[in-house]
């Protein structure tokens, strides 16, 4: 059957192939043939030959039954055709279902993949959700833990502040209790329930409330911790002192809340320190009296053996006057450094460098050098390597201080041999000496702690340290490190040290041919006032006097001192500073209190004190300081400064009267002040300083309070305050200081502003005294 249908189709496509017409002839040749084959094999078979005839009737037949069979077959085909596109089309349409069916079969198998990946996801998320409630419930019951631990924790904090003797408080930002310890309800008498909500003024006497809230306004306006000293009282009177500190209280979120406070009582350490200061008080007054008392006879002793040593003497006697001179003056410059350690301590000393001629302070060093030498038969060899300068610009008291304890040090270490000193200058205003010896040496172990307080070198002999005080090379490498320099040392035991001195000492120009002709110039005759009360000292200071060709008239008290002035009579007044009845400073601001509109002579200071400083006695209304034993050179300096000595009876000069109103110029702003005299007249300036007067003991209050609290920002805002009021009123000297105080830029700043703070509050009533006499003055005028 398969074939039957693959042969129609053959025949069906031939057709289609060949056209009805070609297919036809085609179909009716081959049917002739066809017929021909059959009868002319019918007509062999049944008569055994073929005739002609046959052979037509085969063709006719052929002919005859083609048209039959061509529209049979046409039939057929286009029946068969009709069919095939009816198939082709069910076909098409079963293709279509197919594809459609097997995109859906597709969008099902995507549909069955998205739901197997959806249940997978919710089979995950379920996991997830009860992994996630597992760990909620771990997380519920870590954090009742926690919360039990917290309370715990509370608790055991709570004990705590409750157990501390410190004061733990906090308030919120209107000022109002939140919570306090067990310790600040003792102090207040109250419970931390009765506290909160309660402000400082309702829980503090008046005078504890203000200060409680200035310092917590200072907190809050400056987001900064705060810490001073208060003073607090108890229920039962007591009173304590404590060290409160003040800190902002921040959330997470860094929002403020309030502030936090922390006191601890240190009235115990209060008391110590008070303790401490009083025995540093007594101290310094040891060390004031002391340089008073042993400086009296070392004056005599120093002044009296420089006398006698220009008499006519023997040798003998002149060399045991010479060891006598030469032993007070180093019993001056150990005097000297036990005073500058004292200085060093409180950190009070200054420099005060001052024009210097080095060549005659090298004579001065080699022949006291000489002299200290000379007992033990040393050899003493300056050797000055040229060029040096002929003035420089140095503290020549100090450098001639440190030179002298290593020359010194050196003789004493010696016992045979030479004394080299080496000088020689280098670049950038440094001067060098070199002291070399040739004693015992210095083992390198020891070379670094010689410079130790009171470390003392031991001896070759038994181990014992040399004799000495065992401050001077710690003295001296201090101040040499002040005057910008420093002292080192090379030795090795056997072979002697080498001390080298470094300071910055710039030099001075000078014209020779002027130097010359000053030295060439007498001193002025001059008619002195000295006033001072022990008798040796008038002794010498007359001796000096006379011998510069100067007379000399006494007052042994500030009495008579006061009694016997006559600013027309005295060209020179010498005040000692500690006398019976006053201080040379009360004579010299009643003096210029009293001649006012007179020209007064230079007011010069007699003092064996060498804790203080220059500067304060300038400020204090002298003109001038000269220490004792009273010194030639420095005598002579003072004189050459006030007047000129070629002609001591002239005319006062711009340049004196300058030197005569010096401190008051250093007090005061005298010409802005003229100024406001012109515009307003002296009652503003009246008006302004008496305001100054009310409000400077509020500003020095602020200020030691911001000085114990180390609020660094609190001392510089009050310190500018107090700038600014002394500038109105032309307070110049508080106006520097003040400035000082509000310049944390300044080296060694903390170090410094206590003592600027001290002599603030010394100083202020005494420059506004000034003012006033000033102004007094000028009303007169």
């Amino acid at each position: 059957m398969k074939q039957i249908r693959l042969l129609a189709q053959y025949y069906v496509d031939l057709m289609v192939k060949l056209g009805l017409v070609r297919f036809s002839l085609l179909l009716a040749s081959a049917l002739v043939v066809l017929a021909m084959i059959v009868q002319m094999a019918v007509t062999m078979v049944l008569r055994g030959e073929v005739e002609s005839i046959d052979v037509v009737r085969s063709i006719f037949f052929g002919l005859l039954i083609t048209p039959w069979a061509v529209y049979f077959l046409s039939v057929v085909v286009e029946q068969l055709e009709a069919s095939r596109q009816r198939l082709s089309r069910l076909v098409d349409k079963l293709e279509e279902m197919r594809n459609r069916d097997l995109q859906l079969n597709a969008q099902l198998q995507n549909n069955i993949a998205q739901l197997n990946q959806e249940m997978a996801d919710r089979e995950k998320a379920e996991e997830a959700r009860r992994g996630a409630m597992e760990k909620l419930t771990e997380e519920m019951a870590r954090r009742e833990q926690a919360q039990v631990e917290l309370e715990q924790s509370s608790s055991l904090l709570r004990s705590f502040l409750d157990a501390s003797p410190d004061l733990v408080y906090y308030r919120n930002e209107n000022k109002e209790f939140s919570g306090c310890n067990r310790a600040t309800e003792l102090l207040t008498g109250k419970s931390e329930k009765q506290l909160v909500g309660l402000t400082p003024r309702e829980v503090y006497s008046p005078e504890i409330a203000e200060k409680v809230i200035e310092t917590d306004e200072k907190v809050f306006r400056h987001n900064v911790s705060l810490t001073y000293e208060q003073w607090l009282e108890y229920p039962d009177g007591r009173k304590a002192c404590f060290e409160l500190r003040k800190v902002p209280f921040y959330d997470r979120i860094d929002k403020r809340h309030g502030l936090m406070g922390f006191g601890r009582d240190i009235t115990e350490r209060k008391r110590y320190q008070d303790a401490l200061e009083s025995a540093s008080r007594e101290k310094t007054t040891f060390i004031s009296t002391i340089s008073h008392e042993l400086r009296t006879p070392l004056n005599g002793i120093v002044g009296l053996s420089r006398i006698l040593l220009d008499t006519q003497l023997t040798q003998e006697q002149h060399n045991y006057l010479k060891t006598i001179h030469v032993s007070a003056v180093t019993l001056g410059y150990i005097f000297n450094d036990i005073i500058e350690m004292d200085k060093l301590e409180r950190r009070k000393v200054r420099l005060d460098n001052q024009p210097l001629d080095f060549t005659d302070f090298l004579m001065d060093l080699e022949n006291l050098s000489g002299l200290l030498v000379q007992p033990k038969g040393l050899k003493l060899v300056m050797a000055p390597h040229q060029p040096l300068p002929r003035a420089i610009i140095a503290d020549g008291t100090r450098l001639r201080q440190i030179l002298w304890n290593l020359i010194g040090n050196a003789v004493k270490f010696t016992r045979q041999g030479e004394i080299v000193i080496r000088i020689w200058r280098e670049q950038q205003g440094r001067l060098c000496f070199d002291v070399q010896d040739s004693g015992i040496g210095i083992p390198e172990e020891e070379q670094e702690k010689i410079f130790a307080m009171y470390y003392q070198v031991k001896g070759q002999h038994g181990g014992k340290p040399a004799p000495g005080t065992g401050i001077g090379l710690a003295v001296s490498k201090r101040l040499a490190q002040a005057m910008g320099g420093d002292i080192t040392v090379k030795s090795q035991p056997g072979q002697g040290s080498c001390f080298t001195l470094s300071i910055v000492a710039p030099e001075m120009a000078q014209v020779q041919e002027q130097a010359e002709d000053e030295e060439a110039m007498p001193l002025p005759a001059l008619n002195v006032l000295l006033v001072e009360d022990i008798e040796l000292n008038v002794l010498v200071a007359r001796s000096v006097l006379e011998k510069l060709g100067s007379t000399v008239e006494v007052a042994m008290t500030g009495k008579d001192a006061l009694a016997m002035f006559d600013p027309d009579e005295f060209d020179l007044v010498l005040l000692d500073i500690q006398l019976p009845d006053m201080t040379g400073l009360d004579i010299a601001s009643q003096l210029k209190s009293r001649y006012q509109v007179r020209h007064m002579p230079p007011l010069i200071a007699l003092t064996a004190n060498v804790l203080k400083d220059k500067k304060e006695y300038l400020a204090a209304g002298m003109d001038d300081v000269l220490s004792k034993p009273l010194e030639v050179a420095a005598l002579t300096h003072v004189i050459k400064t006030f007047w000129d000595h070629a002609d001591s009876a002239a005319v006062v000069t711009p340049a004196e009267q300058a030197a005569v109103d010096k401190n008051r110029q250093v007090l005061v702003d005298t010409a802005m002040l003229e100024q406001y005299l012109e515009l307003v007249g002296p009652s503003l300036i009246t008006q302004s300083l008496a305001m100054f007067e009310k409000m400077m003991p509020g500003y020095l209050a602020i200020l030691d309070s911001n000085i114990t609290a180390r609020d660094r920002q609190g001392i510089v805002e009050e310190g500018h305050k107090i700038k600014g009021a002394a500038e109105s009123v032309g307070l110049r000297h508080l106006q520097q200081l003040a400035q000082q105080i509000q310049s944390p830029e300044l080296p060694a700043w903390w170090d410094n502003v206590q003592e600027w703070i001290d002599e603030l509050k010394h100083e202020w009533r005494h420059d506004v005294q000034t003012l006033r006499d000033w102004v007094q003055h000028a009303e007169k005028k």
